[in-house]
């Protein structure tokens, strides 16, 4: 694959001369007022159009104006015929189809696959106005409106779909969504690039079928072997295939041979505990025309155990600097993927964020309240990406593992921006963050090492030696932003990664000193090491520890603050037992949760793969052997809820009859040693008739430092929130 051209580096398509749009239009009439005649590309989407960069249509379609193109917008149409999806008239270049900023079925149903109310991205908040699956039925609409028109299909939804993939709603394991949605191209990861290139090589008169270079990208072939290009065959788990070169699909970079890639020949590493075969490089002469073949869709779908070896090689090919095509066969076609897309450099970064939004909702929308939208009006993304790897993310998956930020400059005159245009502000940024809180500007030490590394996570099993973890350009930025004018208060809502933050004390100062609203979300996720080694979590001692400095620096500012944990029941790895000594140690430590999180396997996800195959993905699948404990059904799923709500009398019965199965019947008594009491209140649980008791009515028991909205002290300011993507 060739390297990537600087995304602001081609000539501008000729109908920049239109100028800039104050809102990329929704309608024949906008089109109009801007003397457009056509569209070049029309953005179909599952979300309310929010012009604003946290929003994918917005800065997509910035983006593709920003290089001359005339970009619509078709937002949340009417999907059950191909009317609506004509009402901007037919594209001259493609329709670009994505499901938002979530994926359709996670959107619209739970984990215990009821339908949500509510959607947080469309206006008043109303559900039901996107269709499951999104982009399939998108995309066959627009097939419909304009047969001839090539469709590219991108976004979180088909990102986290381009191979065949494990779906929770259906139970069973469903084709690449290029295949359902007949898509011309799929991009996946963040689209900046790919949609640029296509756009241009489109409208410089390419053929689609001829954009099959395109890092990023995945498009549909006929099953053949590619000439000019070597295939690992690595469809079985058990019997590997030759390749000359040789490649290991489950190659994972130490940091021992971090160092040994430098050196021009690598030695080989003895097979153990299952874990890793070997350790070495591909030849770059070789490695842009090396592709691996997965197991066919007809194998994964019929097999969990395959399944689990095709996830395992596809999350051990995601760094830019070494991965490797991959192709899946489906029938006749193949799915064929290409590496993922090269990072956007801080310049590029930030000439995306500079694009002139408006920073508010489509003016069709008027007074319509935009949930998503009132949560992150003035929060400020500083970066992209995540290098923790926790598997039962969609980020990795999506945004990939080397941190991309923007700049300080850049970062502050969005602040500026806010303060001066965004209505209703009131001087408090509600998050300066990105997918995580302090990854600002982390990165390998050695961008050689960077290139060459296969690891799943930079800090788990422990935090990589060669990982920059100086916390000093995010503590400068804060200390600037906070002196602007105007500016009241900064806080951070994204999810900490405080395994990261013990290694900086200074950071934690600074952060509990000015940057805390009273509470402070942080996700441990579990106390157990089983399934904490399953989501790639650290030990909670590292938990403890954070706790000891986030006191202590509270404490010393003067201020009355508290961490609020969060937890996930039944993730894959987790047994009864540990859901016990979870309920123990929430009880031990004074906390109550409001609301719990049952797992849910979104599509792709190395967890996901856990689920429904029952083998550990981070180490070598093997038919034997490998066997972890997933928590599957409804009764098994809402007794772990349950332990994380130990305190609620609706769970006692359940959690009685659970204990004296496990043979811990001494925790069920009335003292403070025990974790559910002998009595029933009448009206709750299977406790006869009567009138359920509120449970905000009843008076809560004396807690420590662990608080809940409903347990704060009437002192204490704050909301208690939590945004963090899974």
């Amino acid at each position: 694959m060739q390297a990537a051209p600087d995304l602001f580096s081609y000539r501008k398509y000729w109908a920049h001369r239109f100028g800039v749009a104050p809102q990329l239009p929704v309608s024949r009439a906008e089109m109009d007022l801007l003397g457009w005649d056509s569209c070049d590309i029309i953005i179909v989407t599952g979300d309310a159009y929010v012009d604003h960069p946290s929003f994918g249509m917005a800065l997509i379609g910035r983006l593709l104006e920003s290089q001359g193109f005339r970009v619509g917008i078709i937002s949340q149409p009417d999907w059950t015929s191909a009317e609506d999806f004509r009402r901007l008239g037919k594209p001259n270049l493609f329709f670009g189809v994505t499901g938002g900023n979530m994926d359709s079925m996670v959107n619209r149903y739970t984990s215990d696959k009821k339908i949500r109310r509510n959607d947080a991205y469309t206006a008043g908040g109303e559900g039901g106005k996107r269709p499951d699956r999104s982009v399939v039925v998108y995309s066959q609409r627009c097939r419909e409106a304009f047969k001839e028109v090539p469709i590219v299909i991108g976004g979180i939804e088909a990102s986290l779909r381009r191979i065949a993939h494990f779906d929770y709603w259906s139970e069973k394991v469903r084709r690449s969504v290029i295949m359902d949605a007949k898509a011309d191209l799929l991009v996946y990861g963040n689209g900046e690039r790919q949609v640029v290139e296509i756009a241009h090589r489109l409208a410089a008169g390419e053929p689609v079928k001829s954009l099959n270079d395109i890092r990023g990208t995945a498009f549909l072939t006929k099953h053949a072997r590619r000439e000019g290009w070597w295939e690992k065959d690595s469809t079985s788990v058990d019997t590997p295939g030759k390749l000359n070169p040789p490649i290991d699909p489950y190659q994972m970079q130490t940091e021992a041979s971090c160092e040994e890639s430098r050196e021009s020949s690598q030695s080989e590493q003895m097979e153990s505990a299952g874990k890793v075969i070997r350790i070495h490089r591909v030849s770059p002469r070789n490695a842009d025309k090396t592709v691996i073949r997965l197991p066919a869709f007809e194998q994964v779908k019929d097999d969990p155990v395959i399944y689990a070896h095709t996830s395992r090689i596809l999350h051990l090919e995601t760094n830019p600097g070494n991965a490797l095509a991959l192709v899946q066969q489906h029938g006749e076609q193949d799915v064929w993927l290409n590496p993922p897309p090269i990072p956007l450099t801080t310049q590029e970064m930030d000439a995306v964020f500079d694009l002139p939004y408006s920073r508010v909702p489509h003016q069709s929308y008027a007074e319509q309240n935009i949930p998503a939208y009132e949560m992150i009006r003035f929060s400020v993304n500083i970066m992209r990406g995540c290098f923790g790897g926790c598997t039962f993310c969609s980020i990795t998956e999506h945004e990939g593992r080397i941190i991309q930020s923007r700049s300080e400059d850049s970062i502050i005159r969005e602040i500026e921006a806010i303060r001066d245009t965004t209505p209703g502000f009131t001087g408090i940024i509600s998050d300066l963050g990105g997918p995580t809180a302090n990854m600002y500007r982390l990165a390998c030490n050695d961008p050689e090492i960077e290139a060459s590394c296969r690891r799943l996570s930079c800090v788990f099993p422990g935090v990589c030696k060669n990982l920059n973890t100086d916390h000093t350009s995010l503590i400068h930025l804060y200390r600037r932003a906070r002196q602007l004018p105007g500016i009241k208060k900064i806080l951070i809502a994204s999810g900490l990664r405080y395994d990261l933050a013990v290694l900086s004390p200074e950071y934690v100062k600074e952060l509990v000193t000015h940057h805390v609203g009273g509470y402070l979300k942080i996700a441990p996720e579990h106390t157990e090491n089983g399934p904490l080694a399953q989501m790639m979590k650290p030990g909670i001692g590292t938990y403890d520890k954070f706790k000891a400095m986030f006191d202590k620096y509270s404490k010393a500012a003067g201020k009355e603050q508290y961490l609020i944990p969060y937890f996930i029941a039944a993730h894959p790895g987790t047994t009864d037992e540990d859901m016990m000594n979870l309920a123990i140690w929430l009880k031990r430590n004074g906390f109550r949760a409001d609301q719990v999180q049952a797992y849910l396997p979104s599509p792709m996800s190395a967890a996901a793969a856990m689920y429904h195959s029952g083998k550990d993905t981070l180490h070598k699948v093997r038919r034997k052997g490998g066997d972890i404990s997933v928590p599957k059904g409804l009764k098994v799923r809402r007794l772990h809820k349950a332990f994380l709500r130990y305190h609620d009398p609706e769970n006692w019965p359940m959690l009685r009859d659970a204990l004296k199965r496990m043979g811990r019947a001494d925790l069920i008594g009335n003292g403070k040693k025990h974790l559910i009491p002998t009595f029933q209140p009448a009206g709750t649980g299977d406790a006869g008739e009567g009138k359920r008791i509120s449970r905000k009515a009843k008076p809560a028991a004396k807690t420590t430092q662990f608080k809940t909205q409903h347990t704060r002290p009437k002192s204490t300011k704050g909301k208690a929130s939590r945004s963090r993507r899974r």
